[in-house]
């Protein structure tokens, strides 16, 4: 039987529990098995980031290209040397300023640390998160974390843990319940190892509050042929139903028109023109619809044929959740 056998063989009774459950976890992760587990922004799948084996399994559960990489959780800078091959001044600057917290900094990988976590890459992406489930789970364990979003390949990122539920049942022995994720988006993720600082992926940490730190910082343009970070390559954050991204309200009504029973989603000014169609309000700031569009839409999924949500890419406050919409959608915007 080859490790993709005995992966998909094990068919586990998975459990959800809490805090009581971290010494469990911590061994689970210490002898290879997958755990999944809270962060502020998304629940992770998580495993011994240096166990190849281990980290093969987190590309199965998911069903999820081997090319795309995987980010390395640590509980401190400290955690992060043996995963790197070099820590430059500007990579303390930002732990400083903004960890633990939604942040992803892309440096040299260490010798030790396998290609396969690193899609292949000689970079690896290092994230201290703010979470204290998260934490403790890197502290007990002795291990560096590698995990993605703890959802099958493609599909809506979870914030909860029954989100995880649905995706993972079978798959991995532990959830770890901490409740609704409080960002509700994957980490920024900056790359140090280029001339001038990149982001790869927006967050709630902007270009804007990493340039306050580092000086010169851009955003990536321009189509993605390797993945550098997670994110960027492949579609992601789908509903099963058709999603939509609409410009207007009028626009939205009109495509919400040739649905049997669709629904609108967006931000609360947005959805308060909105007459005649079912609607789900997803905030008054960007911090309340970050927070709460992956939830909103799995739940949505469930009871409606079609998902019309607003297009933000004229309001630059929503870049990195209109990064995210425009990959629920495949780029449909109309």
């Amino acid at each position: 039987m080859n490790s993709v056998e005995k992966a998909i063989d094990k068919n586990y009774d998975t459990v959800i529990g809490g805090v009581e459950l971290l010494d469990k976890a911590a061994e689970y992760i210490r002898r290879g098995e997958l755990v999944a587990f809270p962060t502020e922004t998304v629940y992770g799948l998580g495993a011994d980031a240096f166990n190849e084996e281990a980290v093969r399994n987190i590309f199965i559960a998911k069903g999820r290209p081997q090319d795309n990489p995987f980010i390395v959780h640590v509980a401190s800078p400290e955690g992060a040397k043996a995963a790197v091959s070099y820590i430059p001044d500007e990579a303390y600057r930002l732990w400083e300023k903004f960890s633990p917290g939604p942040l992803t900094i892309v440096l040299p990988k260490s010798a030790k640390m396998p290609l396969i976590t690193t899609g292949g890459l000689r970079t690896v992406g290092i994230r201290i998160p703010n979470n204290k489930i998260a934490l403790e789970l890197i502290r007990r364990s002795g291990c560096a974390i590698a995990a993605p979003s703890a959802n099958t390949s493609g599909r809506i990122s979870p914030t909860r843990a029954t989100d995880v539920y649905e995706d993972m049942r079978g798959k991995i022995p532990l959830i770890l319940d901490g409740g609704p994720s409080k960002v509700g988006i994957e980490s920024t993720v900056i790359d140090l190892t280029r001339e001038v600082p990149t982001v790869l992926r927006p967050g709630a940490i902007t270009a804007e509050m990493l340039a306050e730190v580092l000086g010169e910082v851009v955003n990536h343009k321009g189509k993605v042929v390797v993945a550098a970070a997670p994110g960027m390559k492949y579609k992601h954050y789908a509903p099963v139903v058709p999603c939509i991204g609409a410009r207007t309200p009028e626009t939205a009504e009109k495509i919400a028109s040739r649905y049997l029973s669709p629904v609108i989603m967006g931000e609360s000014s947005f959805i308060s023109a909105i007459t005649g169609v079912p609607t789900i309000d997803m905030g008054t700031t960007p911090e309340e619809c970050m927070r709460n569009v992956f939830s909103e839409m799995r739940d949505a999924e469930k009871v409606y044929s079609c998902i019309v949500i607003e297009d933000f890419s004229t309001k630059p406050e929503y870049y990195a959740l209109n990064n995210r919409l425009s990959k629920s959608t495949g780029g449909k915007t109309e």
